[in-house]
């Protein structure tokens, strides 16, 4: 993985484009890398879309949007209650120890400690994360 991280790094500063581009480009893979990431550790519980059938709530607009919030999902008290709004650190925490950040959650314990993989994840939520939530959150 970090080899594969590391080479796609190294494409995008060898591509010699001005800063701006290589900004894009580098966030364009970051978000890529992110969906597969995400594919292969959170979707077969979580869908990116509200379309999609899936054990756990739907993760498209999450960045920004209140913990327990998704209507129709049956949510722990814990999570529910916590008052917990989903900004890119909490994610983070989440990602790393769920059941250390909020005891008594349904989910099964995420694990995932590279924090390279947690910001492509982070990426291709925040992609998938297309309405303001902060008024939802407030």
């Amino acid at each position: 993985m970090k080899h594969v991280i590391h080479a796609l790094s190294l494409a995008v500063l060898a591509a010699g484009t001005a800063p701006a581009m290589a900004e894009t480009a580098f966030d364009q893979i970051k978000v890529e890398a992110g969906e597969k990431l995400y594919n292969a550790e959170c979707r077969r519980c979580h869908a990116p879309d509200s379309d999609h059938a899936s054990y756990g709530p739907p993760l498209n607009n999450v960045i920004g949007r209140g913990a327990g919030t998704v209507e129709g999902y049956d949510y722990s008290i814990a999570l529910e209650a916590s008052g917990i709004v989903w900004t890119p650190a909490a994610l983070r925490a989440w990602m790393e120890d769920n059941d250390g950040f909020m005891p008594g959650t349904k989910m099964r314990h995420v694990g995932i400690e590279d924090r390279t993989v947690q910001d492509f994840i982070l990426a291709y939520l925040d992609s998938i994360t297309t309405q303001d939530n902060s008024e939802i959150s407030d």
